[in-house]
């Protein structure tokens, strides 16, 4: 790896489509949930104002166009900090924020009901200091709550002018579906994005929700695209844990379920990233950018020198043998039906159903 100074020039930022909409994205998305440090959140990170001003900042300076934040972060406090940060120069970033998860004691503190979405929007206005919200994310699947219930809360704060665009986090593909239909259905606002995990560890995503994506028209959001800094490169096979680490001891997102996997996923990182003379953190996040369907990796970072080191990803080309490397060392076997749709099937497999096949044919 360069011992080159991490706040080396960024090239100019690659904007995306988010899906459907006529939003364009930078393929960088600073996220926040180390803001603030708040209980549980603490373990992420313990990002004060000051700090976040300046991350944000050089995230700005990059050419990063997105902020990510969720009620949830720090009991409200990441919002707080990040409306505080962007006083002043609002109109220079997209604000994206969640809602869903329980965030007090009471019986509707949490979900997808009417009642706590619409409320978790106004408070999260005022957190942010803002009078609308650009991307609206539901931040996890409600089972009790109807779908049209969900649907027609977003549709009216996208109405109301609350909010510009609905987006959704961490679905599986039936339920996914199942509410963009709904949606259809009803004319409600669409959901144009999901923000989902997907790393070289974890690559369930490209089963459903990839093919989803392209098949439907929508954007990806990728979150802790480093697998919680298990794809960093400081974590070795026979190497001793940075200090204060918690992963693969007590916290567990996300999950390991192969450890000695991961270490070689690792290795091939590192390997790269020195031909490269960059690190193994931006050969994953580089992987990511050039994978079918993704629009944008929400990057979040304790230092500035981590979060220097990631935009850095942007400005990295990985060659086609690099990238069968990294594919190979992290591939999976097929799940059925796929394995058997690729085995009979293939005659007729369309763009989306390639996106997981077409290296099995």
């Amino acid at each position: 790896m360069s011992d080159a100074a991490p706040f080396g020039n960024v090239r100019s930022m690659e904007y995306r489509q988010l899906g459907r909409s006529g939003l364009r994205v930078s393929t960088i998305t600073m996220g926040t949930m180390t803001f603030g440090g708040k209980g549980n959140f603490a373990n992420v990170g313990t990002t004060g104002v000051d700090v976040a001003r300046r991350q944000i900042d050089l995230a700005l300076d990059a050419g990063v166009n997105l902020i990510d934040t969720a009620d949830v972060y720090s009991g409200g406090l990441s919002e707080e900090i990040t409306g505080e940060v962007l006083q002043g120069r609002r109109d220079e970033v997209l604000l994206a924020t969640k809602a869903r998860m329980v965030v007090g004691p009471g019986p509707n503190d949490g979900g997808a009901s009417r009642y706590h979405i619409v409320r978790s929007a106004e408070q999260s206005l005022k957190r942010l200091r803002t009078d609308h919200i650009d991307l609206y994310q539901i931040h996890e699947w409600d089972g009790q709550t109807p779908l049209e219930e969900t649907l027609e809360a977003l549709d009216t704060l996208v109405r109301s002018g609350k909010v510009r665009y609905v987006g959704v986090s961490n679905y599986s593909g039936w339920q996914l579906l199942k509410a963009l239909a709904t949606a259809d259905s009803h004319h409600y606002q669409r959901y144009v994005s999901q923000q989902i995990h997907y790393t070289l560890q974890a690559r369930e995503a490209e089963q459903e929700l990839i093919p989803l994506t392209l098949d439907q028209g929508l954007g990806v959001l990728v979150w802790s695209p480093l697998a919680g800094g298990l794809l960093s490169g400081k974590y070795r096979r026979d190497v001793t844990a940075p200090e204060g680490s918690r992963h693969l001891t007590d916290w567990n997102e996300p999950p390991v379920h192969d450890e000695n996997k991961l270490y070689d996923i690792v290795d091939v990182l590192v390997e790269i990233g020195a031909a490269h003379q960059v690190s193994a953190a931006q050969v994953a996040l580089a992987w990511l950018l050039g994978r079918p369907g993704v629009t944008s990796l929400v990057i979040g970072a304790r230092t500035e020198e981590q979060l220097a080191d990631n935009l850095a990803a942007a400005d990295l080309v990985l060659t086609e043998d690099e990238r069968t490397r990294l594919d190979t060392v992290s591939g999976v076997p097929l799940p059925y039906p796929h394995w058997h749709q690729a085995n009979t099937a293939n005659d007729r497999l369309s763009a989306a159903d390639l996106t997981l096949l077409k290296p099995h044919l």
